[in-house]
C-alpha cells in the first residue's frame, strides 16, 4: 500500500499560475534547505516576564548530538538523529521517521542575555531558557543652578 500526499491543484491566472506550480523552480528555491538539514523539528517559542523559552521536539535525538550556540545575535540548534534500527531486519515494512542532520537558526532579540543560555532535554524535548537583560532603571539627574 502507498501513500500519497493529496494536494489539489488550482490555477491561479496566466505566468504567475505556471512559475508557483513549476517543480524546477521550488527545487531551486528550496535547494538551500535541503542542502543543510534533512529534517527541521517543530520549535515552539515563549516570552516570558524575565525570559525566553524556546521548545524543540527532538525524539530519538542523543543530547550528545545537539549543539547549541549563540553567535552575534543568532541561536542555531544542530544535530543528527540516527536510524538506530538494524536495516538487515526482516518484518520492517515502511520508514516514516526521518533521521539524518537537522539545523535551526533564531534572532535573538536585543534584550536577550547571550551569556545566560542554558539548555536541557526532557523525554525527547529540548528546552533552551534565554533570560533577559536586566533593564536599566531609569534615573533622575538633578539640575543644579550655575
Amino acid at each position: 500500500m502507498n501513500i500519497m500526499r493529496y494536494e489539489p491543484r488550482y490555477r491561479p491566472l496566466g505566468l504567475l499560475g505556471r512559475l508557483l506550480q513549476d517543480p524546477e523552480l521550488d527545487r531551486l528555491v528550496n535547494s538551500e534547505a535541503d542542502s543543510v538539514s534533512d529534517w527541521l523539528p517543530a520549535v515552539d517559542i515563549r516570552e516570558e516576564k524575565d525570559r525566553y523559552l524556546l521548545r524543540a521536539d527532538l525524539p530519538g535525538v542523543d543530547p550528545n548530538d545537539i549543539d547549541v550556540t549563540m553567535e552575534n545575535g543568532v541561536l542555531t540548534i544542530q544535530g543528527r538523529r540516527e536510524q538506530g534500527l538494524d536495516e538487515s531486519e526482516e518484518g520492517f515494512r515502511r520508514f516514516e521517521r526521518v533521521t539524518g542532520s537537522f539545523l535551526r537558526r533564531f534572532t535573538l532579540p536585543d534584550t536577550a542575555d547571550g551569556d545566560s543560555i542554558k539548555a536541557r532535554t526532557n523525554h525527547g524535548v529540548l528546552e533552551v531558557s534565554i533570560d533577559k537583560q536586566a533593564k536599566s532603571r531609569p534615573r533622575k539627574v538633578e539640575v543644579k543652578a550655575a
